[in-house]
């Protein structure tokens, strides 16, 4: 329904669009057509009446009547003093004068004012029969000139306006016959261009409606082979498909692995408590204390991830990298490998106290798992920048696995004891942390770990231990 709503609603207003247009273009050409004709009606009236003045100043007053140009094709007439008819054509003959023609709709004559220009021009409807029963309607133009013997007249000429009218009306008639027909056609061509523009888009709603109902996003929709809106929309719909995929598919990875990590510790710890339950004596207090701090460290590693990806944002504080490595260093006690630190400058950058706390704690403790003989933290500024090196001495992260190693639940030796190795979630945690934080953590030379954070802006001072 709203496909097709669409479509009618476009073949409607083009339809409106174009009537309004055609409707005002109408207007405007008729409205041209009705002046020109009329001024060339006006121009023929005065004409003749310019003629009929020029022979009426060659004769007397009483002779008035016999002026050849009072036989042309229009009415003429020629009133002397208080409106006597001096001649006419046969048209007028007898009647009284033109000026008094159409006084109901003018309120004040036209005849009678010395003031008056010489050259008047008016529409008028005279009679075109005896009996006054039909009527037409003229353009008559009044001009005031004189006879021989002095007498002031002034000669009326008029020119039908029934030619203008009926090119106006055979205009205005072809015109609203036309209309019909080419809004219709507007409208078709409007219908079929907007079908065609939206079967793409019908065709992505469709697969869109197919992968919901199957819930495979592996599918993707159709990617028209044009370049305008519809292929970018199908586009990005298939590069927001992959992006759900991808991350459906992390989810699910995840759970399984948390389901499987969870179910070791877990296990062991409920059997211990069993054995214990049964037997006291044999009860191993110290594992069980190992089994539930695993689990605790889990379930902390857990919550950390699922808040970053919730979308958890940074704190603004200030950090001191160089005295959080130190106040760091000193609550670690019972490292199996020493500790050397390397220059500690004292650049800043902005977030999480808590957050960058949890990312170096990780490198240390991946630092130690994996050292021969000792550990070495360094704190680096460069232009913008401050980095915190993490190295060790121990055989380091091959070239092909240096990317792996932060993906969650990776471990490169998946025979080493889990009590030893962890759940593998430090260095993904790590990672997650330092993107979120604007920067960058890599590994290279081996087992030397390189945290890219941008420098904290100049100007403020950090509030006390960078909380």
């Amino acid at each position: 329904m709203r496909r097709r709503s669409v479509r009618v609603r476009a073949a409607v207003g083009a339809t409106l669009v174009v009537a309004v247009a055609l409707v005002a273009a109408g207007i405007a050409v008729v409205a041209v057509l009705r002046g020109g004709l009329a001024d060339n009606a006006r121009l023929q009236a005065e004409a003749t009446a310019h003629e009929v003045a020029a022979q009426v100043s060659d004769v007397e007053a009483r002779k008035v009547r016999e002026v050849e140009a009072l036989d042309g094709d229009g009415p003429v007439q020629v009133v002397g003093r208080r409106g006597k008819v001096l001649g006419a054509d046969e048209t007028l003959e007898g009647r009284g004068p033109v000026a008094d023609f159409g006084r109901a709709d003018d309120d004040e004559g036209e005849e009678g004012d010395d003031d008056e220009s010489d050259v008047e021009d008016r529409t008028l409807a005279l009679p075109a029969d005896d009996d006054g029963s039909a009527k037409e309607d003229f353009t008559v133009v009044a001009v005031r000139g004189g006879t021989r013997d002095g007498t002031p007249v002034t000669v009326y000429a008029g020119a039908s306006l029934k030619d203008q009218q009926e090119a106006v009306s055979s205009v205005t008639g072809a015109m609203l016959l036309g209309l019909a027909p080419l809004l219709l056609v507007v409208g078709g061509v409007t219908w079929l261009v907007t079908r065609r523009a939206l079967r793409p888009v019908e065709s992505i709603r469709g697969e869109m409606a197919a992968i919901t109902a199957s819930t495979d996003l592996s599918r993707r929709v159709p990617e028209p082979d044009a370049r305008d809106e519809v292929a970018r929309l199908a586009r990005t719909t298939n590069e927001t498909l992959a992006a759900l995929e991808h991350s459906v598919e992390r989810q699910r990875r995840f759970v399984a692995d948390v389901s499987h990590e969870l179910r070791s510790p877990i296990a062991s710890l409920r059997t211990q408590l069993e054995v214990g339950a049964a037997h006291p004596e044999l009860l191993d207090v110290e594992g069980a204390v190992q089994d539930t701090v695993r689990l605790q460290g889990l379930a902390a590693d857990l919550l950390l991830l699922a808040r970053l990806d919730a979308g958890e944002r940074p704190g603004e504080a200030r950090v001191a990298l160089g005295a959080l490595v130190r106040e760091e260093l000193g609550q670690r006690r019972g490292d199996p490998h020493p500790v050397r630190e390397g220059e500690l400058a004292e650049g800043e950058v902005t977030g999480s106290r808590a957050q960058l706390a949890r990312v170096l704690g990780n490198l240390l403790d991946n630092a130690q798992r994996h050292a021969a003989s000792e550990v070495v933290v360094a704190v680096h500024g460069e232009d913008g920048w401050v980095r915190l090196v993490v190295g060790d001495d121990g055989a380091g992260v091959p070239e092909g696995e240096r990317e792996r190693i932060f993906e969650r639940f990776v471990r490169l030796d998946d025979a080493r004891s889990r009590d030893v190795g962890g759940a593998g979630l430090g260095l993904a945690i790590a990672r997650d942390v330092a993107e979120r934080h604007g920067g960058t953590l890599t590994v290279t030379d081996g087992a030397r770990f390189v945290l890219r954070l941008p420098a904290a802006p100049s100007g403020r001072s950090p509030g006390p231990s960078g909380a």
